[in-house]
């Protein structure tokens, strides 16, 4: 059957329209653009997952962005971040410390943050260079047992706990990556050869385990007199039943004392993440005003710092707590765990 001119223009027509709506579809189902739908992003997460979960699915929520998350702690992902370089499947990397967030930043791995992002967040808890923000912040304190310590007979500064009369009294959890963040704080702030003394003096006076929970466990019931943990673990305890630290209360130490630092939480977005819109804008979330409220509304206790969000209410106010001045982009981890390696601690 042959068709008239008239009707094969009708078909040039409606065949060029199906290319042209085909091609639209095609882009748009393609797209990397990090504005929802079927984009995901996946986070390499060292905080705690509770924490993290609310954040990511608040901004799921917000943005239609999916997360998945893969979990371990500060120490694992750092170096896995490391090993895997540019193959890494990693969009963004979330720590407890900020040392290891510092390790790969110091190896070239992460993209700028956004500007916007970064003046979110006060610079103290930012390194200069852009290449990542705190969003989330823990104290150093002692926490000590109310009826074998009084207030007064309390050390001054943590690095009194290095003395003789401390010897059995005390407890830390030298191979987490909490404490070996407070010293690279005392390397930063002391020097090698003092935080190397003070190490080998914990070498004999204290008693190890493992976790801070386990170090407050220990105060609680009287084994130990104090021990070295975040301010966190205390308040989480006393929100759910006290039954682990009714017996226990907070030394913050104050006067910039090396025990009165504050641990920074990292954002990061990798270099060679092949989400990186998305990728920032979740770690733009974390640092907003709505991120924050999730952190400050949480059961995680731990300290908003950024937007101007307060912090919980029932925590002792961040202005308070008087912290030593720290860079917080040079703590450096691997230096630490040689230097409580060669004290014998780890």
């Amino acid at each position: 059957m042959r068709l008239s001119r008239h009707g094969l223009l009708k078909m040039t027509v409606a065949a060029t329209l199906a290319v042209v709506v085909g091609a639209a579809a095609s882009a748009c189902g393609s797209s990397n653009s990090g504005a929802g739908g079927d984009q995901s992003i996946t986070v390499y997460n060292a905080q705690h997952e509770d924490l993290t979960q609310a954040e990511a699915d608040a901004f799921t929520a917000q943005t239609g962005i999916k997360v998945t998350m893969r979990n371990g702690d500060d120490s694992e992902q750092s170096n896995q971040l490391v090993q895997e370089g540019s193959a890494s499947p990693a969009d963004v990397f979330l720590t407890e410390n900020s040392p290891g967030i510092g390790l790969v930043a110091s190896k070239g791995l992460l993209a700028p943050i956004d500007q916007a992002t970064r003046d979110q967040v006060p610079a103290q808890y930012s390194p200069a260079d852009g290449s990542w923000v705190g969003w989330a912040a823990r104290s150093t304190v002692l926490a000590y047992n109310t009826s074998k310590l009084t207030p007064a007979q309390l050390p001054a500064s943590i690095m009194d706990l290095a003395q003789p009369q401390w010897k059995g009294k005390i407890g830390i959890s030298p191979s987490g990556a909490d404490f070996q963040a407070i010293v690279s704080a005392v390397v930063q702030l002391k020097g090698e050869d003092a935080t190397l003394t003070w190490l080998k003096g914990l070498k004999s006076n204290a008693k190890i385990y493992q976790g801070n929970t386990s170090v407050m466990k220990a105060v609680n019931s009287g084994e130990i007199e104090a021990g070295v943990i975040y301010h966190y673990y205390w308040f989480k305890d006393q929100a759910e039943s006290g039954a682990n630290s009714n017996n226990v209360k907070l030394k913050y130490f104050g006067n910039q004392d090396p025990g009165a630092f504050v641990s920074v939480s990292g954002a990061g977005v990798l270099k060679s993440s092949k989400h990186q819109e998305a990728a920032q804008k979740f770690v733009a979330f974390l640092t907003s005003k709505k991120g924050q409220q999730v952190l400050s509304d949480s059961k995680a206790m731990e300290y908003s710092i950024a937007s101007d969000v307060p912090a919980n209410a029932k925590l002792s106010p961040l202005s308070t707590l008087d912290p030593p001045k720290v860079d917080v982009s040079a703590l450096n981890g691997p230096r630490v765990v040689a230097l409580m390696q060669q004290s014998g601690l780890i």
